[in-house]
C-alpha cells in the first residue's frame, strides 16, 4: 500500500466519510511543490541500471541502437488519446489548457463555454472533472479484438498527457487514475488485452509540457499550490499575460521538473515493459533547436540509454523511443512527425501520428472524422516512404471507442485483409512513387493536403515482388505506370506477370518505352486504393 493512501485514510477519518472524489484529497498528503520523496531514490536506481550498460548516456553510445525488425515490418498501430478531457468532450484534448485561456481566439472559444456550461474556473477547475472520469464501460478486451481486426500490429496509448494525469498506477502522485476517477490501471489491462492478442504494446508521455501547460491567474483554482501535484507548480512565469503563447515563451524546465519526469518515464519502463515509448514535443524548446543545445538533453540521455539497457534483456528485444524534431540524432530513436508526412523516401525509419478526427485527438461531441479512403492513402503514401502510420482514436468518457471511429478502423481493416500483402514486411523500393499530388510535410500540415488522382501510384516491394498501388481507381479502367517503362532505369527486367490482390481475373497489359499500361478488372476487389503485384 502506498503512504499516499494512508494519508487519505487519516483525513477522511479527521473530516468524515462524506468525502468523495477530488474532495477527499482537499488536503494534501505533503508539500507538492517540493520534491515528491520517491524521485530521489528512484534516480539512483535509473544510474545503476545505466551503469550496467551496454548503452551509455551519451550521444554516441545511443547512436549505436538499431531499430527492430518487427517494428519495420508492422508498419500500422493505433494511438489512444484517452483522460479526464473526454468528459467535457468539447474542442479538443488541450481543454485542460484553454479553460483558463481569458484570450480571444479563432474556432472554439473554451473559457467562455467553461464559464457558461460549468461555472467559474475558480470552483469548477479541470481537477473536478477527474471524478466524472468513471470509465465504467471500459473493456480493455474488447478494444483490444477491435484494434486486431483493425489491421493494427502495435498499440500506443496516452500514459500520461499534458494534463498531469497518469491513467496508471504511478508512484510519485495522488491524481492517477487508479486513485481518482476509474480507479483502474488503465495502461496494465490495456498491455495484457494486446499482448494477448498477439500485438506489440507501448506508452506515450506527454507530461515534459505539463511544466508549461496551465496558464495562472489568482482567481482561478490552479493557482492553488495544494494542487500543484496535478497543475504543476504555481512558477511566476506562468501569471504573464502572452503566458498562453508558449511556442514564444518556452522557458526551460528546472532540475525538480525533470527529475519528476524521469522518474515517471523509468517507472513506466519499469513497470509495463514497452514495446514502444513516444515523447511528445515538450522534451524540446523549439521546433529548429538541435539535440546537442537541447536543455532536456541530459535527461533524455539518461532515458534512453535505462530503456535501451532495460529493454535488451527483455524477450523481444530492445525498445523503441519516437521523438518529434530534433529532440534526438537520427540515429538513436525513430522520428515522428505529427500530422504531416515526408515528400520522399527518408532512410532512417520513422513514423506519421494521425488521428481520424481532424479536430482533435480526444473524444469530442463535433468531431470532424476523415474517409478510411483518406487515412488508407496516408498509410500507403508513409508505408511507400519508408515509414509507419500511428492512427490515433478518442474514447468516451465512459470507455465507449465512438461508433464513428470503430467504423474508420473496421474498413481500415477490411482494406489490408485484402491488399495488406503490400503493406507489412515490406521495404520501400528504388523510388517511392509516380503522380503529381505532392503532400504536407510540415508541422501538423496534413489539412492542406489535397485529394490523390488515379495518376498517383505508390510503390513497395518484398521478396522480389513489386506492389504497385492506385490511390485512386481511374475511370477508363485503365492505368500506366511511367516508371515500369520498358529499357527504364527502376525495372530493366522482363515482367513475368502482373495481378490483382484480392481480384482473380486475367489482366491485359502492355509496355513500352512510356510505361506499363494495365487494363483493370471490371470489378473492384476493394473500395478504397488497389494493388498490383508486379512478378519478374
Amino acid at each position: 500500500m502506498h503512504f499516499r493512501r494512508d494519508c487519505v485514510l487519516t483525513i477522511v477519518a479527521l473530516f468524515g466519510t462524506h468525502l468523495s472524489g477530488v474532495h477527499a484529497f482537499a488536503q494534501a498528503p505533503r508539500d507538492p511543490t517540493q520534491p515528491h520523496p520517491l524521485v530521489e531514490p528512484s534516480l539512483a536506481k535509473i544510474d545503476a541500471g545505466i551503469a550496467e550498460g551496454p548503452f551509455r548516456a551519451e550521444w554516441s553510445s545511443l547512436e549505436g541502437y538499431e531499430i527492430p525488425q518487427w517494428y519495420k515490418d508492422a508498419k500500422f498501430g493505433i494511438f489512444i488519446h484517452w483522460g479526464a478531457y473526454s468528459v467535457p468532450a468539447f474542442g479538443s484534448e488541450w481543454y485542460p489548457r484553454q479553460m483558463y485561456i481569458k484570450q480571444e481566439r479563432r474556432g472554439d472559444d473554451f473559457f467562455q463555454h467553461h464559464l457558461a456550461v460549468y461555472g467559474p474556473q475558480k470552483t469548477h477547475g479541470y481537477k473536478d472533472f477527474i471524478p466524472q472520469f468513471k470509465a465504467e464501460r471500459f473493456d480493455a478486451e474488447a478494444w483490444a479484438k477491435l484494434f486486431k481486426e483493425t489491421g493494427a500490429r502495435y498499440v500506443i496509448p496516452v500514459a500520461e498527457h499534458h494534463d498531469g494525469f497518469p491513467m496508471y498506477d504511478c508512484s510519485f502522485t495522488r491524481w492517477d487514475a487508479t486513485q481518482m476517477g476509474p480507479k483502474r490501471d488503465v495502461i496494465a489491462e490495456l498491455s495484457k488485452a494486446v499482448r494477448n492478442e498477439g500485438m506489440k504494446f507501448g506508452v506515450s508521455s506527454h507530461r515534459a509540457f505539463n511544466w508549461m501547460f496551465y496558464v495562472r491567474d489568482e482567481s482561478y483554482d490552479n493557482a492553488d499550490p495544494q494542487y500543484a501535484d496535478l497543475y504543476g507548480r504555481p512558477m511566476p512565469f506562468l501569471y504573464a499575460e502572452d503566458a498562453w503563447d508558449y511556442k514564444k515563451h518556452f522557458t526551460p524546465q528546472d532540475q525538480q521538473f525533470k527529475d519528476d519526469w524521469l522518474a515517471r518515464s523509468c517507472e513506466l519502463v519499469d513497470k509495463y515493459q514497452p514495446d514502444v515509448f513516444w515523447f511528445d514535443f515538450g522534451i524540446t524548446p523549439k521546433q529548429d533547436a538541435s539535440y546537442e543545445d537541447n536543455s532536456y538533453a541530459e535527461y533524455l540521455k539518461r532515458f534512453a540509454a535505462y530503456y535501451y539497457n532495460r529493454s535488451s534483456a527483455w524477450p523481444d528485444g530492445v525498445g523503441i523511443i519516437n521523438y518529434k524534431f530534433n529532440a534526438f540524432p537520427e540515429g538513436a530513436a525513430v522520428l515522428d512527425k505529427e500530422r504531416s508526412k515526408m515528400a520522399a523516401i527518408r532512410k532512417p525509419f520513422w513514423q506519421t501520428d494521425t488521428a481520424v478526427s481532424e479536430s482533435s485527438w480526444g473524444y469530442t461531441k463535433n468531431q470532424r472524422y476523415k474517409t478510411p479512403d483518406r487515412l488508407v492513402d496516408d498509410l500507403v503514401d508513409i508505408v511507400s516512404k519508408n515509414g509507419c502510420l500511428l492512427l490515433n482514436v478518442g474514447p468516451r468518457a465512459d470507455g465507449v471507442i465512438p461508433e464513428e471511429d470503430q467504423a474508420i478502423l473496421r474498413a481500415i481493416g477490411g482494406w489490408l485483409k485484402i491488399n495488406g500483402e503490400a503493406i507489412y514486411d515490406t521495404t520501400y523500393w528504388k523510388t517511392y512513387g509516380e503522380g503529381p499530388t505532392s503532400v504536407s510535410t510540415g508541422h501538423v500540415s496534413e489539412a492542406q493536403d489535397k485529394p490523390f488522382t488515379a495518376e498517383d501510384l505508390r510503390f513497395t516491394t518484398r521478396d522480389g515482388v513489386l506492389y504497385v498501388t492506385g490511390l485512386a481507381w481511374p475511370e477508363d479502367n485503365r492505368v500506366t505506370v511511367r516508371s515500369l517503362a520498358s529499357g527504364g532505369e527502376y525495372f530493366p527486367e522482363e515482367i513475368a506477370s502482373i495481378t490483382m490482390l484480392g481480384s482473380d481475373e486475367v489482366l491485359k497489359w502492355t509496355r513500352n518505352a512510356k510505361g506499363l499500361t494495365v487494363q483493370l478488372p471490371k470489378e473492384r476487389p476493394s473500395e478504397f486504393a488497389y494493388v498490383l503485384k508486379v512478378a519478374k
